[in-house]
């Protein structure tokens, strides 16, 4: 069995710097580290329980099966925010069959993101012994 340490998703995007203000900026996401130097370097941002890595250049955006999840606490609060902020809103928010709250949006090069609001009563709060 392979021991994982540490985990992070990468993504190499069109436009380094676009990528970097919409994840940055648009998003808000802070900065673990970045390294390297210019439009070439990258960026690591913190993503909840984990990190995603804007580095190198890619020729074409990635395949539309690239798709990431993310939580939040209130999926109609960041639907305004983003809205205020230009983000490309795919989908407003929708309480799902499954109970749900999802919103979809998309990056610069049109990456899909799933931001979820998970309810109190949903199922996945439930912790057994806690």
């Amino acid at each position: 069995m392979v021991h994982v340490l540490s985990s992070r998703t990468l993504l190499h995007p069109t436009d380094p710097e676009r990528s970097r203000a919409f994840y940055g900026e648009q998003l808000g996401l802070a900065v673990y580290r970045e390294f390297g130097t210019g439009p070439e370097r990258g960026t690591v941002f913190f993503l909840g329980g984990g990190l995603l890595e804007v580095s190198g250049r890619a020729d074409a955006p990635a395949s539309p099966a690239v798709q990431l999840w993310m939580q939040v606490a209130d999926a109609g609060e960041a639907h305004e925010e983003l809205a205020a902020k230009g983000v490309d809103i795919v989908r407003p928010p929708v309480k799902e069959p499954w109970g749900l709250v999802e919103m979809w949006i998309a990056d610069p090069d049109g990456i899909r993101i799933v931001l979820v609001e998970v309810p109190a009563d949903h199922p996945m709060r439930y912790r057994p012994g806690i």
